[in-house]
């Protein structure tokens, strides 16, 4: 009996031993299996992808494989029954261990349609990439990616049919031209971007830029209209307008204690960071507040309405000239020179609390405080033209507010940096401070506007 029972307990042993090397080669199996056969394809991802491709495009496409790693990668432009391969890579095998290959790849295909000798029109941008799996007879899972795109290789169609002939620094223009199929168009001007808008209702694709050169220009370095279209094909057009003179004067602007002393506690309630004596919190008022309150007036002129909504000259206020546009005004404080600035407006004079009327039909834009400029009234005019009333001593409109030319709009003071009850004008085109003498003069309106205008409708 005693040797039958051990008997019993040896093949009981035996087939746990057994049991136990089949589970263990089971789940060995299964780890292999699920490790080095694991089905999960690889991911593409083409982010912004271009809809166009033009002369030469580069696209973007993030690849990856987060379980056995990427094997190759093949990308071509498909086109008909042709294939053009613009990419291919293989990677080779890293070790035994399930991860054999990079995780993920980032390819940037430069697509020329000319060397690849493709054809005007629609084609499909392809991509296969299979990883390291064991899957697929050995082959790895495959995955596969599909974009349809167009050839364009072809410039708009751009062609100038008025451009300014002569401008001087602080100056503006117009210019007025053809282009076809475009998604960006306008006017650099020394660097300075001026879009286009329709000239009518934009069936005949006629459209006018207004133009300024900044008042500090000493010569016109770049005068092109340039028309770009979705697959980014390039037309550019030269004019060349001449420079006149500029007649900008200088002026001497002293800064007595007592204007400090009047002045200095508005700006501290509307700028705390100030620091140190009344004359240093003067000269970060005149510097660093006048630039903040520049580039916040210019941020303004960036969201132009496409209609034209003035006509005619614009109205200058009754009163007397107190300082001109582009005066280069040297600041003295106990006969020391202390600071230079440019003044960017026109400065008028009647009676205190005198009424301030709109120069020109337009929107009103911005209606608040704004440091050296105190209470602003700011108008959109259509088209990239704006007008701006400072130092004002109230204002009675709000943005959003449409007013007709002579619509009462605030009353004039001496808010901000201004020493008496004045109004400082001022006329932007695009952002950018102009004279306001010519927006003025009803002969500069006909001449430089209105009859190129109504000679190009036709």
């Amino acid at each position: 009996m005693v040797r039958l029972k051990q008997k019993s307990n040896k093949n009981s042993l035996s087939t746990r031993f057994l049991l136990i090397i089949s589970l263990l080669f089971l789940a060995a199996a299964a780890y292999g299996y699920v490790t080095y056969f694991e089905g999960e394809i690889p991911t593409i991802q083409g982010k912004d992808l271009p809809a166009y491709i033009g002369s030469k495009t580069v696209a973007s496409l993030s690849i990856a494989d987060q379980k056995s790693g990427l094997r190759n990668i093949r990308i071509v432009v498909a086109q008909g029954d042709t294939e053009k391969e613009v990419f291919s890579k293989e990677f080779p095998r890293k070790g035994n261990g399930p991860i054999a290959g990079p995780k993920s790849e980032k390819v940037l295909v430069e697509l020329d349609p000319k060397s690849l000798g493709l054809q005007e029109g629609e084609a499909i941008l392809k991509a296969q990439v299979r990883d390291f799996s064991f899957r697929g007879l050995l082959k790895g899972n495959l995955s596969e990616f599909a974009q349809p795109i167009v050839i364009d290789t072809k410039a708009p169609q751009l062609s100038i049919i008025h451009s300014e002939r002569y401008i001087e620094p602080g100056g503006s223009g117009i210019v007025i031209y053809r282009v076809d199929d475009s998604v960006k168009h306008g006017v650099m001007f020394n660097g300075d971007f001026h879009p286009g808008f329709p000239l009518t209702d934009g069936s005949d694709n006629k459209y006018i830029s207004y133009i300024a050169l900044r008042y500090s220009a000493k010569t016109i370095s770049e005068s092109t209209v340039f028309a770009e279209d979705a697959a980014g094909n390039r037309s550019v057009k030269g004019f060349i307008p001449e420079l006149k003179d500029p007649h900008q004067k200088k002026d001497r602007i002293n800064i007595p204690d007592s204007f400090l002393s009047r002045k200095i506690p508005e700006f501290e309630e509307h700028y705390p960071e100030m620091k140190g004596d009344l004359l240093q919190k003067y000269l970060y008022a005149n510097r660093e507040v006048r630039e903040m309150n520049n580039q916040k007036i210019h941020d303004l002129c960036m969201n132009q309405t496409p209609k034209q909504l003035w006509s005619g000259r614009f109205l200058r206020m009754p009163g007397s000239s107190r300082a001109g546009f582009a005066d280069h005004r040297t600041y003295y404080y106990n006969e020391t020179a202390i600071d230079q600035q440019v003044h960017l407006g026109m400065d008028i004079a009647s009676t205190q609390h005198a009424e301030i009327k709109a120069a020109g039909t337009g929107t009103v834009i911005f209606a608040d405080y704004i440091g050296i400029y105190g209470n602003m009234v700011m108008l959109d005019h259509g088209q990239g033209v704006y007008s701006l009333y400072s130092h004002l001593s109230e204002t009675n409109v709000t943005p959003g507010t449409s007013l007709n030319q002579g619509d009462r709009l605030g009353y004039s003071g001496m808010s901000g940096m201004a020493g008496g009850d004045h109004l400082h004008f001022s006329m932007l085109i695009n952002g950018i401070f102009v004279t306001p003498k010519e927006w003025w003069d009803q002969h500069w309106i006909t001449v430089t506007i209105d009859e190129p205008v109504s000679n190009a409708k036709f």
